[in-house]
């Protein structure tokens, strides 16, 4: 649940999820999931490191997504340690699970703030060099998680190029530049304005399910992305210290009842997974998603409420 104001001050739950654990243990659409070790899809469900090949689940054609279904960490159970305005969740898991190498721990710490922020702060090590790409896959509907078809909201982008895809929704490499396409969100637009544009792109994914590049990415926190629910006049800015942000519209939502009566379809909520680019791991001109050792994994994700 996230609770926000609209502009005549009704609150509302703006995120998409159920009414009990059951429903979180299916969920495969993935509301609400803290996804990990390794988000979003990885080339052939395999990678290198150290000279050893490893082999992960194969569960999305020939390839891997969000780790592993069943078995991945948003199918875990989380120690909590509360603080005075945060709470903070830890998993762990060990050398080989899943496939990936290395004993990890990863800490997850939800911080709220007086400006209406919600701060994501992800710590993790490993005691081997291994993959990890951990990311928020909360679905966003900013006039309420009952109230529909997204394509309303205006959305913009701090990204002027993406990585465009492959069959299978893999990346070719390339860093291609936004302007001229329906990926271009680098001023306000609706998204339901090009949603369905004869473009190779949006026909592979059945709509936007793609990495933007964050300008100027240099670790450090950036404003990325801004988020308008039209209706209730609900904004939401998204910040982070990572390199791409996946925009997916929820083109492949099933059909299922969420929580409070709510009844959940395809575009009916909207997700910006802040990440380390999809098969980073396979692509050496990509910024790298290895870490282990010495080398900790640490980033920030916020979305802030006006």
């Amino acid at each position: 649940n996230l609770f926000v104001p609209d502009k005549n001050g009704v609150v509302e739950d703006v995120v998409l999820g159920f009414d009990s654990v059951k429903g979180y243990m299916k969920n495969g659409s993935f509301f609400g999931a803290t996804i990990g070790p390794s988000a979003n899809r990885i080339g052939g469900a395999k990678f290198t490191i150290d000279g050893v090949e490893y082999h992960i689940d194969v569960n999305d054609g020939p390839n891997n997504l969000h780790s592993h279904m069943e078995d991945g960490y948003h199918k875990m159970l989380w120690e909590a340690e509360e603080g005075e305005n945060s709470v903070t969740f830890t998993v762990r898991d060990t050398d080989g699970y899943m496939g990936f190498p290395g004993n990890k721990e990863l800490s997850l710490t939800y911080t709220l703030d007086e400006e209406n922020g919600l701060t994501l702060h992800y710590h993790a090590k490993s005691d081997k060099n291994t993959v990890m790409n951990p990311t928020n896959h909360s679905y966003f509907n900013l006039d309420g998680h009952k109230s529909g078809n997204i394509e309303d909201h205006i959305m913009m982008i701090n990204a002027s190029c993406y990585t465009p895809v492959v069959p299978g929704a893999i990346p070719t490499g390339e860093i291609a530049t936004v302007k001229g396409t329906p990926m271009d969100f680098t001023a306000e637009k609706v998204v339901g304005k090009e949603i369905r544009e004869n473009m190779e792109q949006l026909l592979l994914t059945q709509g936007y399910d793609h990495n933007w590049v964050v300008d100027g990415w240099d670790g450090t926190l950036k404003h990325i992305a801004t988020t308008i629910g039209p209706k209730s006049g609900r904004k939401m800015h998204t910040y982070s210290t990572l390199p791409g942000v996946q925009f997916y519209a929820g083109n492949c939502i099933g059909d299922e009842p969420g929580k409070d009566g709510a009844f959940y379809t395809k575009i009916s909520g909207l997700c910006l997974e802040t990440q380390y680019y999809p098969n980073s791991i396979n692509t050496p001109s990509f910024p790298s998603c290895v870490f282990g050792g010495d080398k900790e994994y640490d980033s920030v994700t916020v979305y802030r409420f006006e």
